[in-house]
């Protein structure tokens, strides 16, 4: 699976002030990470965000996000956010910087 490359180059935008952020192929897509930790993803043309379990429930309450379900199980602490979710530049960074917040609160690998 392809990745939107356009959605892609606006989360290293938001990114770019970090010099702590590796990009990864993961999942069919692209993904962004922090000490070896997932924060955010590209696949296709979705943002997949890791928020924890702690702020799963209440992400899953936003319009256009829904479980992240790669595998046919959905994964706890994962959503997917639908391109309408993130079309405001300020939308797209509230996203990134809260999944790079949780992975931060993780150890390093």
């Amino acid at each position: 699976m392809a990745y939107d490359e356009g959605l892609a180059e606006r989360v290293r935008e938001v990114l770019s002030v970090r010099e702590d952020i590796a990009e990864k192929k993961m999942f069919g897509g692209l993904s962004f990470l922090l000490d070896g930790n997932m924060a955010v993803g590209v696949i296709g043309e979705e943002l997949i965000v890791r928020v924890g379990p702690h702020d799963y429930d209440e992400a899953l309450t936003h319009e256009h996000t829904r479980a992240f379900d790669f595998t046919g199980r959905a994964m706890s602490g994962w959503v997917v956010v639908g391109p309408e979710g993130f079309e405001e530049d300020e939308d797209l960074t509230d996203w990134v910087l809260r999944g790079v917040g949780f992975a931060g609160s993780l150890p390093p690998k």
